[in-house]
């Protein structure tokens, strides 16, 4: 997803405060309880560690927003002062703890403008987005914008792209643009495109097309930022106000779903809303922002002066580049055309000569480097570029990532390795994109596609995430499709690919210490051990004893983050 996109792609899987299972949400003032030395005690637990050396503990300790001592039920009573009286202890009645996630993939920004937006996300039918536009337009006024997304053509009958002509006899007054689910292509009506002087005699821009009909007109589809972007830079900027109000929203989602840090690629107004909430004690989650690469490089080592490289609650991180699109939308690199579409093999979104010569400037400013890469071709792109910055600029703790490495050549796994590159990956990627990513890349290709294990036993290290809002924030969805592969209602027989499933420790581990080693956090959070940020999770569910069919009905009982609940269900 694109830093100026993404805000338009819908979320799934919200709940309302309102609705059944009554929650509370404490947004607690962090300042004032950070004072002083509080002491809880959470024991008589099932508390599963992620620490190899000592999985299971039954009690721990938590002081100064840390976790100071956990083990046994007499260590911890006995020698961490837990029987004195006047501490606060909570009875965990054998409940399932464990640590929190560490969502390796966000848009926070997109998700909060999202749940503003026109919701298309599940839209059966081009006749249904229609209807939704309709309804937008009906509380709008003549000559505002309407934005929206999640839709997914293929869900629908015929699995064509929409047009600006459905857009335009149901909005003929608003201009209208609606994000596709991967946030790689829109649709915008003749309203949007004459607002951005795009007509029939447009250049492609670089990275970039613009989608003609047979008679050389648009037709509305735009694929890539380069394209987008031509028509959302239109679009006024939402007032403060209105962006804190989504962006509290979707922090009031993570909390619930047990999503205790997040790495995050939003827009830097949103970087600001966040530092807001932290001055007013509401920020509920620890936030690592990544930066647009494509900045000018000073200005780049301007916002990191500014938002700073070591708080623990909200930092800046990695600078994320594009090498391609989405494999929905034809617009990931291949190196080969696709199989259902011999006409194409998408799209490289920056040229590899200067992606490289940026990127080892980059590098050698200290940043550590993030890319997008879907297709084989745009993966081979990114690891190149990432062995001739090494070569450039000499060996170092890099940790350079690529985000999804959805589809890669057999040739390329050992490369991770070698080049000791992060692979940050989103397995609820493949629980949705099953349905059609065979068809995309063939029977061959497909094998090296989401290819979870295959990393492993090249010794990659795995982050994990979901791409939020384009998956739900759901890690218990992710775990379902690390541990089956197969859709959320069951099938295919043992999974989709089943030789690249991995155990369940494997899945845990990639969501919470392996996402802190992706940005140089190990130590600090992923496990539950004395030391590390008390960063945890309770369950209704054990979810090492229950079927993985239970995992996506597990509830998040309760999220405590810096040793503070931030969430707290009444069940």
């Amino acid at each position: 997803m694109t830093a100026k996109t993404h805000r338009f792609v819908s979320v799934f899987g919200m709940v309302s405060l309102a609705a059944l299972g009554v929650v509370i949400v404490f947004q607690a003032k962090l300042r004032a309880q950070q004072r002083g030395s509080h002491t809880i005690y959470y024991v008589h637990g099932r508390i599963y560690t992620n620490d190899p050396a000592h999985p299971w503990a039954e009690a721990m300790a938590v002081s100064d927003g840390k976790i100071s001592c956990i083990g046994k039920m007499d260590h911890v009573l006995l020698d961490c002062g837990g029987s004195q009286e006047g501490v606060e202890t909570v009875q965990l009645r054998e409940q399932f703890v464990m640590p929190g996630f560490n969502d390796a993939h966000v848009h926070l920004g997109g998700a909060g403008a999202d749940l503003l937006a026109v919701p298309l996300t599940g839209v059966p039918s081009a006749e249904e987005l229609q209807k939704r536009v309709a309804d937008a337009v009906a509380q709008h006024k003549e000559g505002e914008w309407i934005t929206g997304g999640g839709w997914d053509h293929t869900l629908w009958l015929e699995k064509r792209f929409p047009n600006r002509q459905q857009l335009d006899a149901v909005a003929p007054k608003n201009p209208v643009i609606l994000t596709h689910i991967s946030g790689h292509v829109a649709v915008a009506n003749s309203l949007a495109l004459k607002s951005a002087e795009i007509d029939k005699n447009t250049p492609n821009p670089p990275g970039g097309e613009i989608e003609h009909d047979a008679f050389g007109e648009p037709t509305g589809m735009l694929k890539e930022y380069a394209a987008m972007s031509l028509v959302t830079v239109r679009i006024p900027d939402p007032p403060i106000d209105r962006r804190r109000r989504g962006i509290e929203m979707v922090l009031e989602n993570l909390a619930k779903n047990g999503v205790t840090s997040v790495q995050d690629f939003s827009n830097w107004e949103d970087f600001q809303v966040y530092k807001q909430l932290k001055d007013d004690g509401k920020l509920t989650v620890r936030i690592t922002e990544w930066l647009p690469f494509n900045t000018p490089l000073n200005d780049s080592q301007n916002m990191r002066a500014q938002g700073g490289t070591t708080d623990p609650w909200l930092k800046t991180g990695a600078l994320k580049a594009f090498t391609d699109g989405a494999m929905g939308s034809r617009t990931a690199a291949m190196l080969e055309p696709y199989s259902d579409d011999p006409s194409t093999s998408g799209i490289l979104t920056n040229d590899p000569v200067k992606l490289r010569e940026m990127a080892i400037a980059r590098d050698k400013a200290g940043f550590q480097l993030a890319f997008h890469a879907i297709g084989d071709r745009a993966n081979r792109v990114a690891l190149d570029v990432f062995e001739s910055v090494a070569k450039a600029n000499g060996p170092r703790d890099r940790r350079d990532r690529i985000e999804h490495a959805q589809l890669v050549a057999p040739q390329d796994f050992v490369r991770f390795a070698k080049l000791n590159v992060i692979a940050s990956m989103q397995p609820s990627h493949q629980t949705t994109d099953m349905r059609w990513a065979e068809d995309r890349v063939g029977r061959e290709r497909i094998k090296g596609a989401y290819a979870w294990a295959t990393m492993q036993k090249n010794g990659v290290r795995l982050a994990f995430g979901t791409d939020y809002p384009v998956e739900p924030i759901s890690p218990f969805r992710g775990l379902y499709a690390c541990v089956t592969r197969e859709r959320p209602e069951g099938g295919p027989k043992n999974g989709w690919e089943p030789q690249e499933k991995i155990p369940l420790q494997d899945c845990i581990r990639a969501y919470t210490s392996g996402a802190a080693y992706a940005q140089f956090e190990e130590g600090k959070k992923g496990e539950l051990k004395a030391g590390e940020y008390a960063d945890f999770i309770i369950l209704s569910n054990d979810l090492t004893k229950i079927p993985p069919a239970q995992y996506t009905k597990t509830q998040v009982l309760r999220t405590v983050v810096g040793g503070r609940t931030v969430f707290q269900s009444l069940y």
